[in-house]
């Protein structure tokens, strides 16, 4: 039939029975290569994959969401103001959610727990096959009562409920990676300035610190001191240590903001980094690594991976494989001139 304003035949929907047709098999088995069922060999989801290619084929997803009872949409809750932490986890979810097709359905719930209440409820009105909730923190939280039929997967701030499944960074292990890199630089009279006590990372990291340090049979360097994740309690804590005559030859700091403070003061004092005391940070936050004097070393807690392995693990529970308890993900080591001279 012709359209009478342009005499072109009008364009007709590519259907799963073209692809089947055109493959030369059977309707039942392009719909299992296509969605990767198994009992299909490789050469023939290859061959029907590629046809549904040339032709253009869009699958029905809403008659696919009746046949499964999947509409293959994440939901993902954060409570990040600034996006420092929840940005990485994001993009590593949603680059492992967009590789299975899903689509993602966002909502800030801008550290509100009446406003994360409301997200989830909204998320799973949308009939959402599963949920991804990414904190700003890793202090552990309460859980989110939800229908066991939707399943949640809790990114950086884990659950406190151990029937849950988490993914998060490990912080002792990042602690003890601190320590045994000034170490590994010849340092022996470490200091170790901590954070905000109200946070479970400063108690975590300081217990790897001091692991380390006993395994090399030492003790920090003069008391270990908790305040706040700042550039101002950095200097203090470093003034602290010079007024108090404390010999020591490097600084594990919680943070890249203490680092930056501690550099500062040791700057002003005349001492050279890292010859004279090498300083170690911790979050890797670009902002302030590279524009330190010099570059500072610091431990990135890998929160783009935490994000692809949370997607993972929400993905198994969706098909009835979930997960339980909490899985640390190790931090990584990023050297730079605070520590060993690179150039």
């Amino acid at each position: 039939m012709k359209d009478d304003a342009t005499g072109d035949t009008p364009h007709r929907k590519v259907t799963l029975a073209d692809v089947a047709a055109a493959a030369g098999v059977s309707l039942a088995t392009a719909s299992k290569a296509l969605n990767n069922q198994p009992r299909v060999s490789d050469s023939t989801r290859a061959r029907v994959a590629e046809i549904a290619r040339r032709l253009d084929y869009a699958p029905n997803t809403f008659a696919q969401s009746l046949a499964t009872g999947k509409t293959n949409s994440i939901g993902i809750i954060t409570s990040d103001l600034v996006g420092r932490w929840s940005t990485p986890i994001l993009i590593g979810a949603e680059d492992e959610l967009g590789n299975t097709s899903n689509t993602v359905l966002l909502s800030n719930a801008r550290g509100d727990t009446l406003l994360e209440r409301n997200s989830l409820d909204f998320l799973i009105s949308h009939n959402v096959d599963g949920i991804l909730v990414a904190g700003q923190e890793t202090n552990p939280r309460a859980p989110l009562p939800h229908p066991a039929q939707v399943p949640l997967v809790y990114a950086y701030a884990p659950s406190e409920d151990p029937e849950d499944c988490s993914v998060t960074s490990d912080n002792v292990q990042a602690g003890r990676m601190a320590v045994e890199h000034l170490l590994s630089c010849g340092k022996r009279k470490i200091a170790i300035i901590g954070g905000s006590d109200t946070f479970t990372a400063s108690f975590d990291r300081l217990r790897g610190s001091m692991g380390a340090l006993h395994e090399a049979n030492l003790e920090p360097a003069g008391p270990v001191r908790f305040n706040e994740w700042s550039e101002a309690w950095g200097r203090a804590a470093t003034r602290l240590l010079i007024d108090q005559r404390i010999d020591f030859d490097g600084v594990v700091c919680q943070n890249d903001q203490i680092a930056r403070g501690c550099l500062d003061t040791l700057r002003q004092e005349g001492l050279a980094v890292p010859r004279d005391v090498a300083v170690i940070g911790h979050d890797d936050w670009q902002v302030l690594t590279l524009d330190s004097l010099p570059p500072l070393t610091s431990i990135a807690n890998q929160t783009e991976e935490i994000g692809h392995i949370a997607a993972r693990r929400l993905l198994d529970a969706i098909q009835g494989r979930p997960h339980h308890g909490v899985e640390y993900v190790p931090c990584r080591l990023v050297q730079r001139e605070s520590t060993l001279p690179l150039r």
